[in-house]
């Protein structure tokens, strides 16, 4: 069955949990797929795990559209979600409609994922007129880790813990069919959950959450350059890798492979007769 927004906040009111994963390119997104994962995001963070950059920031909307349209490729029943990159959505709300069509209509998304609240509401109102359904993402939100000063956890203190369940309140309201959050305390989170009627995606923020999402080179140990605390590695895929790289190297020098068996016959006497 095809996810959708709609089954999305179905899932939630029957008590069923969501499952999500980024894909970036046609291949692991048909093997995620396969696997029965409800959804796929195609998130800036590619920016980091596919090109190589320190943060989200440098990731252009030509970059999102190319990979969604790979990942589109690949994904059949899992719900399609892409990320509106730095900048894309920030300056105006005629910009963040535009860049939402693009999306969808180039990338072939079936809802996009913004960062960010209030102030974000209206926004998200007018994408939503647009017929294209909006995830929202509070809490950790990577875009503005010069403003956070880091990557860290979100809504410790009181005041700042209102603030970000006044923002899933406010992104509800705003037309938001779920919520991404991002490393916040697992007791905010739950706290969040049970206060809005919209599914809520949790990384890093606890088994309260209708859902949870991770980045597929964590949970597979493929990005040694940062191993978050919220992400379990359910298989050593990065160093199995580096082991079949090093074998093929080992057998290509040694001149072990190519072995008969991978190689094509003809009739060698034809050869003779070439000059």
């Amino acid at each position: 069955m095809k996810n959708t927004s709609v089954t999305f906040k179905e899932a939630k009111a029957k008590g069923r949990k969501l499952s999500m994963l980024t894909a970036y390119d046609y291949t692991t997104a048909k093997l995620v797929d396969e696997a029965g994962i409800d959804a796929i995001l195609v998130g800036d963070s590619l920016g980091m795990v596919m090109l190589g950059y320190e943060d989200t920031l440098s990731v252009t909307m030509e970059d999102m559209i190319h990979h969604t349209a790979a990942v589109s490729r690949g994904a059949k029943n899992a719900l399609l979600i892409a990320d509106m990159p730095f900048m894309s959505y920030q300056t105006s709300v005629y910009d963040a409609v535009v860049n939402a069509g693009r999306l969808v209509k180039e990338g072939h998304a079936q809802a996009v994922k913004l960062e960010g609240g209030i102030e974000f509401c209206e926004h998200i109102q007018s994408i939503v007129r647009a017929s294209i359904p909006v995830c929202g993402h509070i809490g950790l939100t990577p875009q503005s880790v010069n403003a956070f000063g880091g990557f860290r956890v979100q809504g410790k203190g009181e005041e700042a813990a209102q603030r970000i369940l006044n923002e899933a309140r406010a992104l509800e309201e705003a037309g938001a069919f779920a919520v991404v959050l991002e490393c916040v305390p697992a007791a905010l989170a739950e706290k969040i959950t049970k206060s809005i009627g919209i599914p809520t995606i949790g990384i890093g923020a606890g088994a309260g959450c209708d859902g949870q999402v991770l980045v597929y080179q964590d949970m597979l140990a493929m990005y040694s350059d940062m191993a978050p605390k919220f992400a379990k590695q359910y298989a050593q895929t990065g160093s199995q890798m580096k082991e079949a790289f090093a074998a093929y190297k080992k057998e290509v020098t040694e001149g072990a492979f190519p072995a008969l068996e991978h190689t094509f016959k003809m009739d060698e006497t034809i050869i003779d007769k070439l000059y």
